[in-house]
This record gives structure tokens, C-alpha cells and sequence, in this order.
């Protein structure tokens, strides 16, 4: 999309897609330090799988895949990577702000409900690996997806929207998983060897469902931003 046309519609819609981008994948990062149970159980070729542990961080990435994929389709791979280097920057600032309220003490008041330095330090003291994985995961996984998107799109025009969209979230979350489980966690002795390799297929695969069930919303998203725009692309 050329400069002449980013404004009006298209320059609030930016706006506004780029901050719920932004939020997500902030969101995702902060709350990455828990783990959950996912009760799913199932039997492949007589062998039984789950329940399934992963992090808690994957609940904001439906919304990130779903804003890349639309980012992509109507402002160009340029805008969408751009705005990769802005997020990967705004949560390494994130982080350094929490890094720095961990470092004050905190007025602790029996009875009144507000976080102790202990019980803080427990719920945001990611060590500084898991920030390093973190953001190389997310910004390496983002330029890969903008880049096979783009590719694809060159080869589909503007037909099979769940191609390209799938397609590019293959390549891009196995890298993401991937790197910032095994840089966050595995490097720093964080996490055994074989936990990493139970957990991070755990989360690919998550990840991949969820892009798969996200396609409906896709081409809704697709719908409702063509309209929006009064444009046919």
C-alpha cells in the first residue's frame, strides 16, 4: 500500500491493529512463566498421548497470527516487519521496566492484599535468558512468517487465504517454539533436555491447531477490512 493512500481509514485501522499487535505479543511474553495442563488425551497407533503441558503464553498468539496474516494481506510485508522490530524493542522496554520495579522494595502492609517483593519477584523474575529467547524467537519467527506469506501470496494473488495464512505458520511457530524454549530454559539449566523435547512439540502442535482453527476468523478478518477499506484486495 502506497503512502499516498495510508491515511483516513487505513492509517486509524493501522493503528489500532498494531496496538492490539503490540499488546499480545507483550501480553504472551509476561505471563510465559506459568505452565498448564492441557486434559487432552487421545491413542495413536497403540500408543496413548496426554495430557499435555505447555505455557501459559500461547493463549494471546491466536490474536498475533490472526493480526499478522491480516497486516500482511493489506499494508505489505514491509509495514508487518517494521512493526516486528517496534514490538521486539517495546518488550525489551517491558522488560526493563519490570526488572527495574523488581529492584525496588516493595511497602509491604499485613492484611492489605498488595504483592509482597517475594511474591512479586516469583511472578515476574524471568531470568534474563528467558527475555534474550523471548524476544529472538518472536522477531526471527515474525520476519520468516512475513517472508513465506509474501512469497506464497506472489504465487496465489488473492485466492487460498488459508494457504498462505497456514503456510506461513508452519515455519514461523517452529522456530519461535522452538528457539525460545531452547534458549530461555534449556541453556540455562532451566529445563531438562527431555522436558524440552516434550514440551516444545507440545507447543508447536498447540499453535498449529489453533492457526487451523482460526481460518473461519481469517477470512472474516479478511471480510470485514475489505469492507472497511472499500478496497477488493
Amino acid at each position: 500500500m502506497s503512502d499516498s493512500t495510508f491515511n483516513g481509514r487505513n492509517q486509524w485501522l493501522f493503528v489500532i491493529l498494531s496496538g492490539l499487535f503490540i499488546t499480545s505479543a507483550i501480553t504472551a511474553e509476561l505471563i510465559s512463566n506459568k505452565l498448564i495442563e492441557i486434559p487432552i488425551s487421545f491413542s495413536f497407533f497403540d500408543t496413548s498421548l496426554g495430557p499435555f503441558t505447555t505455557i501459559v503464553g500461547v493463549l494471546p498468539w491466536p490474536i498475533v497470527f490472526l493480526l499478522t496474516d491480516l497486516m500482511n494481506e493489506f499494508y505489505g510485508q514491509k509495514a508487518v516487519r517494521r512493526l516486528s522490530w517496534i514490538t521486539s524493542g517495546m518488550i525489551a522496554y517491558c522488560f526493563i521496566i519490570v526488572t527495574l520495579a523488581m529492584s525496588l522494595p516493595a511497602k509491604e502492609i499485613p492484611g492489605s492484599g498488595l504483592a509482597t517483593d517475594k511474591e512479586f519477584n516469583i511472578v515476574f523474575g524471568q531470568a534474563q535468558m528467558v527475555i534474550v529467547g523471548s524476544i529472538a524467537a518472536f522477531l526471527t519467527s515474525q520476519l520468516i512468517d512475513v517472508f513465506v506469506f509474501h512469497r506464497l501470496k506472489e504465487r496465489t494473488g488473492n485466492k487460498y487465504i488459508w494457504l498462505r495464512s497456514t503456510g506461513s505458520t508452519v515455519f514461523s511457530q517452529l522456530i519461535d517454539t522452538y528457539v525460545v524454549l531452547y534458549i530461555g530454559f534449556v541453556l540455562p539449566g532451566n529445563m531438562k533436555w527431555s522436558d524440552f523435547m516434550t514440551i516444545a512439540p507440545t507447543n508447536y502442535v498447540l499453535k498449529l491447531l489453533i492457526a487451523v482453527s482460526l481460518t473461519p476468523l481469517i477470512y472474516l478478518g479478511h471480510y470485514l477490512v475489505r469492507n472497511y477499506l472499500k478496497t477488493d484486495r
